[in-house]
């Protein structure tokens, strides 16, 4: 794999880790700002929302640079909007920040993904989205925990700090290492746009909000499904997310590695999975080892469809892929934010706090509908060229020699 990945990578991480270790550190927030939890909450709500619209905006933004600049020019951002979170000196100040570094969330992970893919060889190129994303699972494990440690013990402010400098490193290791590679010459924003009339583009999208948003669904109410049915303390909420994290980091790799190979059973194994596993939690939620081995199993099973869930989208996006890319990162945002909601009210509606698990199992058995829908059209497409070769007299002798 090309060192410039490595660049990707720690950009990734970076994100990965603004993006979640906020939820850790919302009580000091507060405090500081003198606002409630729901309130602080928005500075998660918001930055969702960034990536969602931030994601095919600048995407459209870059479509006159080369993409190693667009990604320098999003690590820029990246750096900036966490700079501003670390100085705020009002609650809006930070909202706004945070506002600004999610603008570099969907674009990066869409244009890198595009970046990777071209690095490598074709049979490698889903190993080398995956390569990408590992900066984000890692994130999970390592940046997100030592993070809430870091802003729970000297400030919050520092751990913002310190994720503007790994932005600066990511920005470094971009310009140095990733070569230069301009857009394809004859792709215009209206190729890129014509991607989504494609049912397969469009199909492969909506299993990501799905899928994913199956893993949010239970992931969302871990806490409190952890700390009332399990049993568990509320300072063992950290390592069980840390087990979360290193499913996801090896769910990442697997799926990387045999999404070359065999992308559509992938997919069948893994949603199948995930969507049993997230039925069964409503039962090992209830013995703490079975619930612990859950939460990673569903990590795993989830993060194994992400690199052939992007692969897709790049490959039935032919030559305009990176917009599509983009946006298909805003997907698995939206998953996240509709699952939250749906998991909130089967809560609310008084169905208790393993609920959840089954919204999560049904989404991620209607991803799976969806990937077989897909197949089926993408053989009912092929078809009739198939019939066509076969009718001509002059390729019977080859039908028969084969």
């Amino acid at each position: 794999m090309p060192l410039a990945l490595l660049a990707l990578a720690i950009g990734a991480f970076g994100i990965g880790t603004t993006e979640f270790v906020i939820m850790g550190l919302l009580p000091e927030v507060a405090g500081d700002f003198g606002v409630s939890i729901p309130t602080a909450g928005f500075l998660v709500t918001g930055y969702a929302l960034g990536v969602m619209f931030g994601a095919p905006l600048m995407t459209v933004l870059g479509t006159k640079m080369s993409r190693k600049r667009m990604l320098m020019v999003l690590m820029g951002l990246f750096v900036v909007g966490n700079l501003l979170s670390a100085v705020a000196p009002s609650f809006s100040v930070m909202l706004i920040g945070r506002m600004v570094a999610s603008l570099a969330h969907g674009a990066f992970f869409g244009i890198g993904s595009v970046v990777a893919a071209d690095l490598v060889a074709p049979d490698k190129k889903a190993g080398a989205i995956a390569m990408m994303f590992t900066g984000l699972t890692v994130a999970n494990v390592v940046g997100v925990p030592l993070g809430t440690l870091v802003g729970q013990s000297v400030g919050w402010r520092v751990t913002f700090g310190i994720v503007a400098a790994l932005g600066v490193i990511g920005l470094v290791g971009i310009a140095r290492l990733v070569p230069e590679m301009p857009r394809p010459e004859g792709v215009h924003l209206r190729h890129e746009l014509a991607a989504f009339k494609n049912a397969q583009v469009l199909l492969a999208m909506a299993m990501t909000v799905l899928g994913f948003g199956g893993v949010f669904a239970a992931i969302t109410y871990i806490a409190p499904m952890m700390t009332h049915v399990a049993g568990f303390s509320d300072g063992s909420v950290t390592w069980l997310l840390v087990l979360f994290g290193l499913g996801m980091v090896g769910g990442n790799l697997v799926g990387g590695r045999y999404a070359d190979r065999a992308l559509m059973p992938l997919l069948y194994v893994s949603l199948g999975a995930l969507a049993v596993v997230l039925a069964l939690f409503t039962l090992t939620a209830h013995h703490q080892a079975l619930a612990a081995v859950t939460i990673a199993l569903i990590g795993a099973l989830g993060f194994a469809t992400v690199p052939p869930l992007q692969k897709r989208v790049l490959d039935q996006a032919h030559g305009a892929p990176t917009l599509a890319s983009a946006v298909n990162i805003g997907a698995f945002n939206l998953g996240n934010a509709l699952s939250a909601w749906l998991g909130g009210l089967v809560i609310t509606a008084g169905l208790g706090y393993t609920a959840p698990n089954w919204v999560g199992a049904a989404l991620a058995t209607a991803a799976l509908l969806l990937a077989v829908v897909s197949a089926a059209l993408e053989r009912r497409d092929d078809a009739p060229s198939a019939v066509v070769t076969g009718s001509a007299p002059a390729e019977r002798p080859a039908a028969v020699h084969h």
